[in-house]
């Protein structure tokens, strides 16, 4: 049976180099959240490692059924007895490694996972250079996985920018959309709260997405800011910068209550794009 109302958390971290120093602080900040009252609690992306060098990264990682932050928060879900979503953790797969999400029931099982479809590739113009095509292979399929609440889309940071995949996750059934980061802060700064409010409003769903933030070791900065939007693109949870937990109450009736108002998925329509050629305008213009 759907429950109508459940509190969710997003833990904000600051991940470093240290695995098992990160699984540690995970686990620590899940159990405040529990503690706190949450039912549901969120990690960022990349959970169990933020390391730009690639030869360490892959030194550090490993096969998902030997992670160690896996395994840990797989258990703290059993012992507190609420729902885990790991924003992401890697895995390595072959010559790269995935940027994995798993979402974990309260008996501590695996639920569903999923791989992050779009990958970062950029030069900003601070001189960040990103790769992430590199080192990272691709996720296929998005994934909508069932919760004592509703269906939660899976998605993954740099995933917010692309407007279809939330709306796909919506119209097979999922009412609430995560997309657990480590935005960069000039990035973050410029885009991070119009891409999650608008999200919400698009599709009358409500976002939750925990994130990495401030200066970590390895010498990249994110943005923070951890959020919790409502459907009707309502700000009800926010972080600062630094690690710790931010709750808000959902209720659930209020993804029925907004779409029903502003039907935007049920009033979709398929169309075609007609590319007009300039010389045709310029006919029309002296017409």
């Amino acid at each position: 049976m759907t429950q109508a109302r459940f509190t969710a958390a997003c833990i904000q971290m600051r991940s470093g180099r240290d695995v098992l120093k990160n699984r540690d602080a995970a686990v620590g900040l899940i159990r405040e959240a529990a503690d706190r009252g949450a039912h549901f609690a969120q990690t960022p992306e990349m959970t169990s490692l933020v390391c730009r060098d690639r030869a360490e990264l892959f030194d550090k990682v490993g096969p998902e059924a030997q992670d160690p932050v896996l395994a840990a928060v797989r258990e703290v879900a059993r012992e507190r007895g609420i729902v885990v979503q790991i924003g992401s953790i890697a895995v390595k797969e072959g010559d790269k490694v995935a940027n994995r999400a798993f979402l974990i029931g309260q008996d501590g099982e695996v639920i569903a996972s999923y791989d992050k479809i779009h990958l970062y590739d950029v030069d900003l113009p601070n001189g960040e250079s990103w790769r992430e095509s590199a080192t990272y292979t691709g996720g296929a399929w998005a994934v909508a996985a069932e919760t004592p609440w509703g269906y939660l889309g899976l998605t993954i940071c740099y995933d917010v920018r692309f407007a279809a995949l939330y709306k796909a996750l919506a119209e097979n059934g999922a009412s609430f959309l995560s997309a657990p980061a480590a935005f960069t802060k000039q990035t973050g700064e410029a885009h991070w709260h119009v891409l999650h409010r608008a999200r919400a409003i698009e599709t009358g769903s409500f976002m939750i997405s925990a994130a990495q933030g401030g200066l970590h070791e390895d010498g990249r900065e994110t943005y923070g800011h951890s959020l919790i939007v409502d459907p009707w693109g309502r700000v009800l949870a926010e972080a600062g910068t630094e690690p710790g937990v931010i709750l808000a109450e959902i209720d659930t009736a209020l993804v029925a209550e907004v779409r029903g108002r502003i039907p935007t998925l049920k009033n979709a329509r398929p169309f075609k794009v007609e590319v007009v050629p300039t010389i045709e305008i310029e006919r029309a213009a002296t017409a």
